[in-house]
């Protein structure tokens, strides 16, 4: 079972980096975690309880650690890596869409990253924020809570209306259900023939 983990951007470690003779990194899997079996979870990634991990995406915590929150979603071909001296931390009820890419930041608890966005090094995205299908946000970048921003760079277009704060609150749970589903192998996969 992961331990509980402090949401920073920056690791309060040393580098990751292994010395000579230094045993192996391994990934830490909660309960009741989907990672599909095309997906590359490699290294010091701790992913929380419910979470998914989908078809082809790479979490490379090499350098330094990833940390994916309980019932956070990881949708197709996205790619999470890490800086030596900067974590990839995903708090809980966190959803990535299909072809994200989140390099070496910290996305709170809530938030939406459209398809095919790109958050670079430092940069925070706050509480239920939503970053529009192929935004770009900056290096150091802070994005503020329950807000809009879409572009590349990122910018801010607007606060959250009530329901779309609802929509971000509940958007975690239906990707509980389609993890669901593929660990009860209700969908099967095309075989190469021998």
């Amino acid at each position: 079972m992961p331990r509980s983990i402090k949401l920073t951007s920056r690791s309060k470690q040393p580098n990751y980096r292994p010395k000579v003779g230094q045993k192996t990194f391994a990934p830490k899997i909660g309960k009741h975690v989907f990672v599909d079996p095309s997906a590359q979870v490699i290294g010091r990634v701790t992913l929380g309880d419910q979470s998914s991990i989908w078809a082809g995406c790479v979490l490379r915590g090499d350098i330094n650690r990833i940390v994916v929150g309980k019932r956070t979603n990881v949708q197709d071909l996205s790619v999470l890596h890490v800086e030596s001296n900067r974590a990839c931390i995903l708090a809980d009820d966190v959803t990535i869409g299909h072809q994200v890419t989140l390099h070496a930041c910290t996305v709170k608890r809530y938030a939406l990253i459209g398809i095919q966005s790109i958050i670079l090094d430092g940069a925070v995205i706050g509480e239920g924020c939503l970053v529009g299908a192929g935004s770009l946000v900056t290096h150091g970048q802070k994005l503020k809570p329950w807000s809009l921003y879409l572009g590349r760079p990122a910018k801010f277009s607007r606060s959250l209306k009530p329901a779309e704060k609802t929509m971000l609150k509940n958007w975690s749970h239906r990707y509980l259900k389609y993890a669901q589903a593929h660990l009860e192998g209700r969908y099967e996969r095309l075989k190469a023939e021998d």
